[in-house]
């Protein structure tokens, strides 16, 4: 899967024939082409990922097929002990009262049922083992390629969908190592040697009671092929309740402030409603495959112990022989529905498969170097040659830009909305690579540095100034893990945000809540300083990191950003001209290109120019 196999996840508000859909043409065909190429097959991509999974385990898979191989040995053997205890067994009690034999069968029996229950157990134990152990390597696996893919990826695929991997995908690979494959094999091995047995038995009354083969086939590759339908519309219902509860909570206080409650409720209905009439369907196609296997079963009890008991009393079989044929025929029929399930679960499992492995097959935009430039201190110079970018072919955002900052300097890019201005962070950062041009850091390539090192050495602060679970000491030691207590309250009294903090129920140990919740915006954005602060790099970027502050609170952090910007090289993206007075040179970007270049108060004095405009409409503003 590549980054144009990807597709949007953008909403609409578009009727659908049951209803109001929440979700653009191009989500619902993301989500149900994905679960329909995902469905009901290991293929290239799946197989390859669970043969790499199994791999370390290729012994102990082969000790489990031993234990099931003799537990079900034991379990088959009962049925003819039985009929062993009913001819051999019996007579001599009634001939000369001799308990011997029947005593020795009936120990058989308990050795059988004591080795089969052993034997039970210990597949249990071992094969629970292994399938944690693998659904630990998925989870880490997927959970750090994720990690490692870039913004482009995670601007197309929704959270609701990457949830989604980690948790149902993830449980329905569970659900096959924990029941489904267990199941099959014990199914596969019942029918097998049951079948065996009856031929053994008596050949003529096993293959009357193996005429309802025909029967059995029909009804199966009916249910499997109507429960594969009903499979594939299920996943894709369920990805859509999903994918709709993750955006409508993670986007809860938008939902509240545009009183979009009862819009959302009629939506997430609508899907869950979908998603039940297609369980329901499910559930019908097994309300007619289970009576209609026990159906086939009882019919055929009844025709062996009919034409059975004829035999037997003529005396062409032992009455041994037809209670075992009774026993076998029970147990034969059990395991169809053992296998009705399991298809059901390798759907699942196989399609969850598929999705992930999809996913670990992405490669990141912005990969890593083969022959990396070791930067262990960098200086902070930055330059831009001839860059070309565009997020969209043929819709340029840069132009062959060419800009110097040099270590040290603070620059400030003003611009309207949409002209390259945060594409520069982005690329500065390199959370994309340029179509064309370099950027470079301290004259070193960025694709050429690890991400260590340039993470190390360059820092972004956006307006979202994102806040983890945790306590305000956790984020600030966010990009420094190893920063003592004393670095962090060092960090904190320079840019001013010691005192609020202290002054928190728990101090620095207070925990944020969701997202920050308890602290006002410009605390959150003091923490977030403090965290970059404290990470302490050669280069900092500001992406409209003051937009979302009232004025009291932009003062307060606009002290806290000398400090944090003293000593190092500095990119300020704003629209907020304060911000900007602080900057030692500011560029004014149009269409992707630079227009203007000066200190501020150059171009300024000039009293004409686009970035004269600006600072006139903003002291305009003021007054």
């Amino acid at each position: 899967m590549t980054t144009t196999d990807r597709t949007s996840d953008q909403t609409s508000d578009q009727a659908s024939d049951r209803g109001a859909s929440w979700r653009g043409i191009a989500e619902i065909d993301g989500i149900e082409a994905e679960e329909r190429a995902a469905s009901g097959r290991f293929t290239g991509g799946a197989g390859a990922l669970l043969r790499d999974l199994l791999r370390p385990y290729r012994v102990a898979l082969w000790v489990l097929v031993a234990i099931v191989l003799v537990e079900n040995a034991a379990r088959l053997s009962i049925p003819y002990l039985v009929k062993e205890g009913i001819d051999t067994g019996i007579p001599p009690i009634r001939e000369s009262g001799d308990l011997q034999p029947l005593v020795a069968i009936v120990g058989l029996v308990l050795a059988a049922t004591l080795t089969q229950a052993a034997l039970r157990n210990l597949f249990l134990v071992r094969s629970g083992r292994i399938g944690q152990d693998l659904l630990f390597e998925i989870r880490r696996r997927v959970f750090r390629h994720f990690q490692a893919l870039s913004p482009a990826f995670h601007d197309d695929y929704t959270s609701g969908r990457v949830i989604s991997r980690q948790t149902s995908d993830v449980d329905a690979i569970y659900e096959m190592l924990e029941t489904g494959f267990d199941g099959l094999v014990t199914a596969a091995l019942t029918l097998v040697g049951t079948a065996g047995l009856l031929l053994f038995l008596d050949v003529e009354l096993g293959l009357v009671a193996l005429a309802c083969g025909p029967f059995l086939f029909w009804i199966s590759t009916w249910f499997r092929k109507a429960s594969a339908k009903s499979y594939e519309r299920t996943r894709e219902k369920v990805a859509l309740v999903i994918v709709h509860f993750v955006e409508s909570m993670g986007g809860i206080r938008a939902v509240q402030a545009f009183r979009r409650e009862a819009r959302n409720q009629e939506i997430f209905d609508d899907v869950n409603d979908q998603y039940r009439s297609a369980n329901l369907v499910a559930f019908r196609l097994l309300a007619w495959f289970m009576p209609g296997i026990r159906l086939i079963g009882n019919v055929t009890i009844a025709v062996v112990l009919l034409y059975g008991g004829y035999l037997a009393f003529h005396g062409e079989v032992t009455v041994g022989v037809l209670a075992a044929f009774l026993l076998y025929l029970r147990q034969f029929f059990e395991p169809m529905q053992e296998i009705s399930q399991f298809y059901n679960t390798f759907q699942s499992a196989s399609a969850a498969l598929e999705k992930l492995a999809g996913v670990l097959r992405e490669e990141p935009d912005v990969p890593e170097p083969l022959r990396p430039v070791p930067m262990p201190a960098a200086r902070g110079e930055v330059t831009f040659e001839a860059l070309d970018f565009s997020y969209v072919p043929d819709r340029p955002v840069l132009r062959g830009l060419d800009l110097v900052v040099p270590a040290g300097q603070t620059l400030a890019v003003v611009g309207t909305t949409g002209a390259g201005k945060t594409t520069v962070a982005k690329l500065a950062t390199r959370f994309y690579d340029p179509a064309a041009g370099r950027v470079l850091l301290d004259g070193v390539d960025l694709r050429d540095l690890t991400s260590t090192d340039l993470r190390r050495a360059v820092v972004m602060v956006t307006q979202e100034n994102y806040l983890f679970s945790g306590s305000i000491a956790d984020n600030i030691r966010f990009g420094r893990p190893e920063a003592t207590q004393q670095e962090i309250e060092t960090a904190t009294r320079a840019l001013g945000a010691h005192d609020f903090i202290a002054a928190m129920p728990q101090g620095y140990q207070t925990h944020v809540a969701n997202q920050g919740g308890r602290l006002s915006a410009g605390q959150r954005q003091l923490v977030a300083f403090a965290r970059a602060f404290l990470a302490d790099p050669a280069v900092l970027i500001l992406d409209e990191a003051t937009s979302s502050l009232d004025v009291p609170s932009e003062r307060l952090v606009q002290q806290a950003l000398r400090t944090v910007l003293a000593g190092r090289t500095a990119v300020i993206i704003a629209h907020r001209l304060s911000t900007v007075e602080i900057a030692d040179r500011v560029i004014v970007m149009e269409h992707g290109r630079i227009v203007e270049d000066g200190a501020p108060a150059d171009l300024v004095a000039g009293g004409h120019g686009r970035y004269s405009d600006l600072h006139d409409a903003w002291v305009d503003s003021l007054a």
